[in-house]
C-alpha cells in the first residue's frame, strides 16, 4: 500500500510539473502499475480528472462518492484545481463506474453531468456554477482558495 501511496505521489507531482508550462489543457490522465500482494498480481490504475465543486463538504461527498466504487484505494479532490486524483484496481473497475459515481452525487465531471436530483438535494454552498472550469493548471486565484 505504501507503494501504491507513493506512486502516485511521485506521479502527481511529475503531471503537475510537466503541465506547468503547457498550453493544451488536458483534463483526464491515467496510469498503470502492477504490483504484487499476497502472491497475486494487481493491476492499479492512477487518474485525474475534472469535477466541479465549491467547498469541504463537496470534498467531502465526491470523495465518498469516489471510495463507494469498488475496487478504489485512494482518491482525493483538489477543491482549489477542481479535479480528483484516483488510485483504483482496475480489475474490478474502471474510470466510466468512477465517473458514473461522482455524477450520481451531484457532481459534473469532464465526461459526464451530475445528476441533477442530487445536485438540487445538496446544500446551499455546494450548488456550484455549471460553467466553472475544471482541472486548472498554474496559478490557482485567491478567491478561488476561499472557504466554504
Amino acid at each position: 500500500m505504501r507503494k501504491v501511496i507513493l506512486g502516485v505521489a511521485m506521479l502527481a507531482t511529475i503531471g503537475l510539473a510537466s503541465c506547468k508550462n503547457e498550453a493544451k489543457k488536458e483534463t483526464e490522465t491515467k496510469e498503470v502499475q502492477t504490483e504484487q500482494t499476497s502472491g497475486k498480481e494487481v493491476a492499479m490504475a492512477t487518474a485525474t480528472f475534472g469535477v466541479r465543486g465549491n467547498c469541504g463538504m463537496c470534498k467531502s461527498t465526491i470523495e465518498k462518492a469516489v471510495n463507494d466504487v469498488d475496487g478504489v484505494a485512494s482518491v482525493d479532490w483538489d477543491k482549489a484545481r477542481k479535479q480528483v486524483n484516483v488510485s483504483f484496481d482496475d480489475s474490478k473497475t474502471n474510470l466510466d463506474a468512477i465517473h458514473n459515481a461522482v455524477a450520481a452525487s451531484g457532481y459534473d465531471t469532464d465526461k459526464v453531468s451530475g445528476n441533477e436530483e442530487a445536485y438540487g438535494n445538496l446544500p446551499g454552498c455546494c450548488q456550484y456554477d455549471h460553467n466553472m472550469e475544471m482541472s486548472l493548471k498554474g496559478e490557482v486565484k485567491a478567491d478561488e482558495t476561499s472557504n466554504h
